[in-house]
This record gives structure tokens, sequence and C-alpha cells, in this order.
């Protein structure tokens, strides 16, 4: 099943700024020795402990890009690792500046709540109010809906649109909702193309020109810069596993990018209610029609007092960690895609003086690209590297093969990703997911009495499993046929 796998990356393009949960990748652990009584020892451990967490995962192919880490408003550590772009001539430094994704969904909410902050709207104004010549929907959609993605109104496909004109008539020209205003989640960029719009209409200027105006130059975030091209100074390039380029498409406008240490202005000026009020963020953070999914500032976990947001964007990935309750803030910007979610997590680990984990060497790339030209030897590589002594590569974690698997699917060699997803099988009998992935496969073989034994034994396995119970269904109806 793919929620446990890392979401294929063109989704991303096809979902272009996407927010995801939480995986499981397996680790070595190590015991933290942080001496908790003497403030300069501790700085100076948690300082080398991230750093041979870095290093180590720069050294298996497992990170590039930049981290910093703030405790106390002090830099316990920052650091650059790897290059900005796919030929690897150039070493990325403090100015490069990334794609963030989802986290630059941030600046258009914030400036929402600037400007009821300023009376010039209220969060329950219908969209309706602002003449922008929508569907009678628009009636019904309030601008709170909007920025916590309750509104229901119509997906915007990002591999259709070519610009912001063509967004707007997508939009215009349908006159349905998903779901009722405020009965439902639906994390999609149509929320954050209206949102952007409204402040357009409301403010008289273009979202670019009013973010510049009232938050980059204010914040002295002088290396941040909206939809940068090509060639750009400081703009980094995202790339593949085969160091190939990734393909950015056009969309909307309105993305900002930045550097690590403008990255930490803004969380900062969040923290200290420079641009907003307390009361406004707090309601940033915490979405009341979906408490589990999250809003415009990512997930807030009330327990732990700690915000959590990341974006994906192509093999851009970004992720940053607040925690309010310890004054520490962890940010992570990579324009090659993989596990920054985890590495982020695991400082935050060291911050604290928990025992903390070294990812692994990936099973999956080290058989990734040999799995589409000679599957057997793959497996055979498999099997090699496991009776290796050493045991660094992760082949506790069952996502590495089914993202394999996966990627052989996609690319249309079904018979392969039978063979890989029945070999996670054998490597984790007991997970539902292992027989959830190979039943998908099956199904689009069109063996549908192989994947109807598979989803029964997800269901044996987990019996609430609800997307088992509706491919059943499916099978069912098209046995009858």
């Amino acid at each position: 099943m793919k929620n446990i796998i890392l979401i294929s990356l063109f989704l991303f393009s096809i979902n272009v700024f996407s927010q995801k949960s939480v995986k499981n990748i397996p680790f070595v652990k190590q015991q933290n020795t942080v001496a908790k009584t003497d403030k300069k020892k501790t700085k100076q451990v948690n300082s080398n402990q991230i750093d041979s967490l870095m290093t180590k995962s720069f050294e298996r192919d497992l990170f590039n890009g930049n981290v910093l880490v703030i405790k106390n408003n002090n830099i316990v550590y920052q650091n650059s690792f790897g290059f900005t772009d796919e030929t690897k001539q150039t070493a990325l430094n403090k100015k490069s500046i990334f794609n963030i994704g989802s986290i630059a969904k941030e600046f258009n909410a914030v400036v929402i709540m600037i400007l009821v902050e300023r009376g010039l709207l209220n969060l329950d104004d219908n969209v309706s109010k602002f003449n922008l010549g929508l569907p009678k929907w628009a009636e019904k959609v309030t601008i709170k809906h909007l920025i916590n993605y309750a509104s229901g109104i119509p997906r915007i496909d990002p591999i259709v649109p070519k610009n912001d004109e063509e967004a707007w008539e997508i939009l215009k020209n349908n006159d349905s909702l998903l779901f009722e205003p405020g009965t439902n989640y639906k994390y999609d960029n149509s929320n954050v193309f209206l949102q952007r719009r409204i402040i357009e209409k409301v403010t008289g200027m273009t979202y670019k020109e009013f973010v510049i105006k009232n938050i980059i130059e204010p914040l002295k975030m002088t290396n941040s810069v909206f939809d940068p091209k090509f060639g750009y100074k400081n703009r980094t390039s995202c790339y593949d596993l085969d160091n190939v380029k990734c393909q950015e498409v056009n969309f909307i406008s309105g993305w900002l990018w930045v550097d690590i240490n403008d990255m930490h202005k803004w969380i900062e000026a969040m923290n200290s209610n420079c641009l907003i009020s307390k009361e406004s963020f707090q309601a940033l953070l915490r979405n009341p029609y979906a408490i589990d999914e999250g809003g415009s500032l990512g997930r807030y976990f009330e327990k732990e007092e700690l915000q959590r947001h990341n974006g994906v964007s192509y093999k851009f990935e970004s992720i940053f960690l607040n925690d309010f309750k310890n004054n520490i803030t962890i940010i992570l910007l990579s324009n090659n895609l993989n596990i920054v979610w985890d590495l982020g997590h695991t400082i935050h680990n060291i911050m604290l003086g928990k025992d903390y984990e070294i990812p692994k060497r990936s099973i999956y790339q080290a058989i990734r690209k040999v799995s589409f030209t000679d599957l057997n030897k793959a497996i055979e590589t498999y099997y090699l590297l496991k009776k290796k002594p050493e045991k660094e590569y992760s082949f506790g974690n069952p996502s590495e093969l089914n993202k394999l698997g996966y990627e052989l699917l996609r690319d249309k060699k079904i018979e392969s990703a039978i063979e890989i997803f029945s070999l996670n099988i054998k490597e984790f009998p007991n997970l539902p997911n292992t027989y959830d992935s190979r039943g998908e496969a099956y199904f689009a073989k069109k063996e549908y009495l192989l994947s109807k034994n598979d989803y029964l034994k997800v269901l044996d396995l987990d019996p609430t499993n609800q997307n088992a119970k509706t491919m059943l269904l499916k099978i069912e109806e098209l046995l009858k046929k």
C-alpha cells in the first residue's frame, strides 16, 4: 500500500506542493551522551552528534542540502552538504536558495491574518464578497475555509494550467464543490490560489508586491525571491538518484524560494509575533475542521508544543520543527529528495537528549537501477548484501522494497513489480501493507483472483482496512462480468 512508501515524486509535481505523513525508516541505535549539567558541553556534544549524523547521511547518499539548528536564539549547528544541481560542480552554501514547497503557503495565510488585523477583511467573509466572478459556490465558502483547506472548491490540476489566467478559468467554469464547506478536508492548491487572488483584490497590489513590502523587506529576508528562473544567483536545481535534473513545470505563480537563514528569520518572526499577533498565529496553527491534518502552518502537536511543517516540490524537500517548549528550531532544505523528514526528527531527539538513530544505507538505492534491466541480478544482490556482517543496509524497513515495487509498477514493469512485492511479503509476512501492494499489482495485471486473495489476506491481518474492503467490492463486480 502506498502509505508505506515515499509518495512518488512526480506525484508531487502533479500535486505540486505537498505534505506527508510519518515514515518509519529503520536505524542503528546510538546512545546519547549529553552532559545535561554543563550547557557549553551540552552544546558541543549536540553539535558533534548532529555533525556525525549529517556527515554519515551525506556519505550514504541520504542527504544533499543545508541544515540549521538553533536553541535559545544561538546557533548549535549549521552546515551545507553536497551540490546545487545535478552537475555536482558547485557546492551548496548558506546562501543557496531552495524551493520549499508547501512551506511557502504560510506566507499567503499570514498575509490573510495581517489583513484581518488591519480590518480589511474577516475570516468569516464569504468569497462572493470580493466580486471575483466565481460560480454560486462562492456564497458558501469563507476565507476561514480556504486557509484550513476545508472549502471543497474545485481542484486545479497542476499539469493543466500553465499560468494564473488558465487556473482562473478552471475555477470560474466549475460550478460544483467537492463537498459542503466545513464538512471535510482536502489539501489542494486551489485554496492557495484563491487566497492570493483575494489578497490582490483587497490590497490593490499583486501578491508578490504585498509580501515583499510587508514581509520580506521588514524581516530583511535579503536572499528570498519569488519564482526564480534557472540561472538565478544562488538558485538550486533538484535532481534524482540518477543525477538527472528534475523537470519543473509551469504552474500558478507566487512561490517564494528562500535560503536557510531567511527561513529562520521567518520562523522567528512568527514566534515573536512581530508580523501578526499571538492570537492570529495560534488561529493558523490549529485547524478547527481537521485537527489531525494541520493547516496553513503545518501540524501543531499540542502536548509537545511543537510545530512541524514540511514541503515537497518535484525532488526538493524541506522541513522545519519549531519546538516552543524547548526553544529549539531545526531546519533542513534539500534539492535531492530522500530522508529529510527523518533527519529532522532525529536531530530533535539529539537536542532533547534522547536516544537517536543513524540512518542505514538504502537497499532501495543499492538495487534500484539494476532492477529495471536485470531483476534476477537485483534480487541476487539483495541477498548478497543481506549476508554481509556489517548490517549497514536498511533491510528492516518494508518501505524500501515497497518503494521499488511501485516504481516498477509506474514504469509498466508489472511482472517485476509483482516479484519485488512478493519478496517484500517473504521478508515481512505479517504486514498487511505488503499484501495490499501486491494486490494492487495483480489488479493492474487483471489477475483478479490473485488480487482478491491478497486483499483478503490484508483483511485477515487488519480487519479495519478500508482500502482492502473497497478493492474487494470492485473485484467482485469485475468477476461477475
